[in-house]
């Protein structure tokens, strides 16, 4: 019989204490400890009693690996779940599978930006904010890439984690398909399109691209599919100064020119159908300093999609759906020992329909399981929930950015309104409508063809 040294609630108890204090990540074994060089880092389990990783710790044997979760077992684990998930398995009808816990960090990370990170912290470089809230390097200069704060302690590095570099890459091109469905379930739209990111600094290899010193990433949604958007664009331009919101092109091919967006486009859907909105992807879907009151409101360990939802076996990395109720991917959450939730409010969009967001972060690497937009009546609207995972399945493997070490990425998101249960249900694709999925990309290329007004323009003409 195995005695446990810690009790359930422990973990919950000393996260908190460690926010009040100041203090960073991890209970038994601060975070920055795991980063060193020498400490053998791959770990995380280190970090944190048993129980913060076990299910049936947390459930008291009720729930086990294996097990679904649904409205008629739900009550022993709405204290892991966030309220949007809850809604959907007590009213909609969803199941969630319990999957295993991860604990390797190397699969939590893409291989160059941990690489990176574990570069700067032997040399002694380190971020900071500047006077007027942005992240610079020890010297004051833009900060030159990797993680800015492994081991976060407070409500404000946690989100410079997730703001800097979205998908842990110098560049990213997602192939997504996306099926919109009404409330009934009853599929609305269906649209394939390119997601496309480019860093202009913060970069791994500490340049900026082409000398775009006042930018810190270009980030352009192009369609293909359907035929009724085929050819709309959107291009966000944002400067390294997250006071500042980036500016927005579009190209509508009915109009056959690009134009400039106002702010408040940020807060409404690019296309018929969608919940989500410029401000949701990442949690950090706008520049940090245009959001503020930032706080941890709960710290604890919580179920979320971190692990084992890369669908390697299907050849387009189709995710399966829910038998019965298609508005749902039949994915796995695991448990993650330490969640912290930040709360923040839009306060450089005077005209938002927003009053504020809660952001789910996983802490070990600022990576974000749900995101709840709330109206300005302060009630629940739209729930941003995406999985990341390790490209990996046994023998099978999807090679990332260098080309030598498997990628690590999204693997899905389903935009929840909780108001009128109408859903968008995105995945990442191999493929879609000709568009494919690069991590080894050539990144003038990726520039030339989708970061520019030009770019948008020649696109709507094909």
């Amino acid at each position: 019989m195995r005695i446990k040294k810690y009790d359930v609630d422990y973990s919950r108890r000393q996260m908190m204490k460690n926010t009040a204090l100041g203090l960073g990540a991890g209970v038994l074994m601060p975070l920055e400890k795991l980063w060193a060089q020498d400490s053998g880092l791959t770990d995380v389990s280190k970090a944190y009693p048993d129980e913060a990783f076990s299910i049936e710790a947390q459930t008291k044997g009720k729930v086990s690996e294996g097990d679904y979760i649904t409205a008629d077992n739900l009550e022993h684990v709405e204290h892991l779940l966030d309220p949007c998930v809850i809604q959907q398995i007590r009213e909609d009808g969803r199941r969630i599978r319990i999957g295993p816990p991860e604990t390797d960090i190397t699969r939590m990370f893409t291989y160059q930006n941990l690489q990176k990170t574990l570069d700067n912290l032997e040399r002694g470089y380190e971020a900071q904010f500047n006077d007027v809230g942005n992240v610079v390097g020890p010297d004051g200069n833009p900060w030159q890439g990797g993680f800015p704060f492994p081991n976060p302690k407070n409500a404000l590095e946690i989100q410079a984690n997730a703001a800097l570099s979205w998908g842990r890459a110098d560049a990213n091109l997602y192939a997504v398909r996306q099926v919109d469905f009404k409330g009934n379930g009853e599929q609305q739209y269906a649209y394939d399109f390119a997601w496309v990111e480019l860093q202009m600094q913060a970069r791994i290899d500490g340049k900026a691209f082409r000398g775009h010193t006042d930018e810190i990433r270009r980030q352009t949604a192009y369609f293909e599919k359907s035929e009724a958007v085929k050819g709309t664009s959107f291009l966000s331009v944002w400067k390294y100064d997250q006071r500042k919101i980036p500016d927005l092109y579009g190209y509508l091919p009915q109009f056959r020119r690009v134009r400039q967006y106002p702010a408040n486009q940020r807060f409404e859907p690019l296309i018929p159908g969608a919940t989500w909105f410029l401000t949701d992807p990442w949690a950090a879907g706008d520049p940090m300093l245009t959001w503020g009151n930032y706080e941890i409101v709960e710290r604890k360990p919580m179920l979320g999609a971190t692990s084992g939802n890369f669908a390697i076996k299907d050849d387009n990395w189709q995710l399966p759906v829910m038998e019965g109720n298609e508005k749902y991917f039949d994915v796995a959450f695991s448990m993650i020992p330490e969640v912290a939730v930040v709360q923040s409010k839009p306060v450089g969009y005077p005209r938002a329909p927003v009053s504020k967001r809660l952001a789910y972060f996983d802490v070990r690497n600022s990576t974000y399981t749900g995101c709840i937009r709330f109206d300005r009546q302060g009630k629940p609207w739209v729930n941003f929930e995406s999985a990341f995972c390790y490209y990996q399945d046994g023998d099978r493997v999807v090679m990332g950015h260098d080309g030598e070490h498997p990628a690590w990425s999204w693997a899905y998101v389903m935009s929840y309104n909780m108001q009128n249960k109408r859903m968008s249900r995105v995945d990442h694709a191999k493929e879609a409508s000709g568009i494919k999925s690069l991590f080894q990309i050539d990144q003038d290329w990726m520039y030339d063809t989708y970061l520019t007004p030009a770019a948008q323009q020649a696109l709507g003409r094909v």
